[in-house]
């Protein structure tokens, strides 16, 4: 399979290297012509994954009629922005999403809004704990690949594959993309745990309150428990609530040192998906009778609507309950 990625971030220029590292060609288009002139003239993507040398057989485009010989598509544009990229992608060329979030308007997740956008294009979604430096250094990484196709899943597996990167197959879809998308809210929530002080105990609180919410809400859409548990569940909250690496835990970070929220995003170039998920996931879960107080939570220090001790004070006042 000769391999195209759409979306040259930090996470799509990390894909093309893993992709690359045995000398196969690989296309990499860019929405940034800078981006393109980096990745084509110097080998490297300074504005989204600096210091890594990227390899020679990376090709960059801006134009999407230059993926349409590829055989496969990993598409990692923002989550908002998948359904008109994907619209642009060619016709029938299988698609491995590898964005994160729910689409806001329609509730629909990512392989939702690929299957109308593209109804021709087999889809499969790769999901999981994964920072991008880490994977275009080569540090081992496992990962979950969900296909509803078993034998395709086993091909792009093989495809992807690489001795430091191993996928666990899945045909559980929606359990994966659930995992990715509401672990970015939770992210927010642990960042601001750590930016207002918490401590540690509040963090692993979180993550555990975090995944039953998770839980109930994946199970409620269709998901598997045991994909929920897994690298593109647990695995993934694990780590984005554990580091500043991750964009969502530093946004939350910023929520809990005070900062305002709109400011926060004003000053990013790199996109944290959770802030654009929690308001939408918060309505999905309402609309499925799904209780999500961390959610809740989030979405109100996001629209700066409630001061953050009136916030920690609320879900420390809740109910006691069984676990």
């Amino acid at each position: 399979m000769k391999a195209g990625v759409i979306g040259a971030g930090a996470w799509g220029t990390a894909l093309a290297q893993l992709l690359a590292a045995d000398g196969q060609a690989v296309r990499l288009w860019a929405l940034e012509a800078e981006v393109v002139d980096a990745v084509n003239g110097s080998q490297e993507n300074p504005l989204y994954l600096p210091g890594i040398p990227l390899s020679p057989s990376i090709a960059a485009t801006g134009a999407m009629a230059d993926m349409a010989d590829c055989d496969l598509l990993l598409v990692v544009s923002p989550a908002q922005h998948l359904r008109s990229v994907v619209a642009q992608a060619p016709a029938g060329v299988p698609l491995l999403l590898c964005s994160k979030g729910i689409e806001a308007g329609t509730s629909l997740l990512m392989s939702e809004v690929a299957q109308q956008a593209q109804p021709r294009s087999p889809i499969a979604v790769l999901s999981g704990p994964t920072f991008a430096h880490e994977v275009a250094r080569g540090l081992p990484t496992a990962i979950t690949l969900a296909c509803e196709d078993a034998a395709l899943g086993q091909r792009l597996a093989e495809r992807i594959a690489r001795p430091a990167f191993r996928p666990y197959l899945s045909d559980d879809v929606i359990g994966a993309e659930i995992g990715g998308a509401v672990k970015n809210v939770l992210a927010i929530a642990c960042g601001v745990a750590e930016g207002a002080g918490l401590g540690l105990n509040a963090r692993a609180a979180l993550i555990s309150r975090g995944f039953a919410e998770m839980t109930r809400f994946g199970l409620a859409r269709g998901a598997r428990a045991e994909t929920l548990g897994g690298l593109s569940g647990l695995g993934d909250l694990v780590l984005t609530c554990s580091s500043t690496n991750s964009r969502n835990f530093s946004l939350g970070k910023g929520l809990g040192e005070g900062q305002a929220a709109a400011d926060l995003l004003a000053n990013r170039r790199t996109v944290a998906e959770g802030a654009f998920t929690a308001p939408v996931l918060r309505a999905a879960a309402l609309s499925a009778g799904v209780e999500m107080p961390v959610v809740d939570a989030v979405c109100a220090l996001l629209a700066d609507a409630v001061p953050l001790a009136q916030v920690i004070d609320a879900l420390l006042a809740r109910p006691l309950r069984p676990e």
